[in-house]
């Protein structure tokens, strides 16, 4: 069904826009690398991608933040987001 594939494809975007800010964040990241990286995150994507990239950041950046200064994997941020099926 139709909502499923809408969830599949913002799934993995979120997954690939979480890998590319966690990418530019490093490795142990404090908070400001990682507001840089998700400043610069959603620039370096397409634009389509870009937008929902801004809108995840800006409604999930407390989650996006600590999931990232957990180490937590890009796929299992996504889920807690709901935007990903655990």
């Amino acid at each position: 069904n139709g909502v499923a594939q809408g969830r599949g494809i913002k799934c993995s975007l979120c997954t690939k826009a979480l890998k590319k800010i966690q990418a530019l964040a490093g490795d142990n990241p404090d908070k400001e690398a990682v507001a840089a990286a998700l400043q610069k995150g959603c620039r370096v994507l397409s634009r389509a991608m870009g937008r929902l990239c801004k809108w995840l950041v800006k409604k999930y950046h407390d989650q996006i933040t600590n999931g990232l200064q957990n180490g937590d994997m890009p796929r299992d941020i996504c889920s807690a987001m709901g935007i990903c099926r655990s």
